[in-house]
């Protein structure tokens, strides 16, 4: 049984529920087609994560986007 485990930030008020559907749904056909495994086998898992609780390069998440976006536009 295939499980895969997706991780993404949690910002801006994304993912949407919809969206989150979507990437479940698309992932699933995409592992039964290329895997030639039954859909109902594959488990799909998303993550959610508070930037404060994801680094990269040493740094949070929270703070590379500060030093991207020092004036705070969106």
């Amino acid at each position: 049984m295939p499980y895969v485990n997706i991780k993404i930030t949690r910002e801006n008020g994304t993912p949407t529920t919809e969206q989150k559907q979507r990437i479940i749904q698309g992932v699933t056909e995409l592992l039964g087609e290329v895997l030639c495994r039954n859909p109902a086998s594959l488990v799909v898992v998303i993550d959610e994560i508070d930037c404060d609780n994801y680094g990269v390069g040493g740094i949070t998440i929270t703070q590379k986007r500060k030093l991207q976006n020092p004036k705070g536009i969106q």
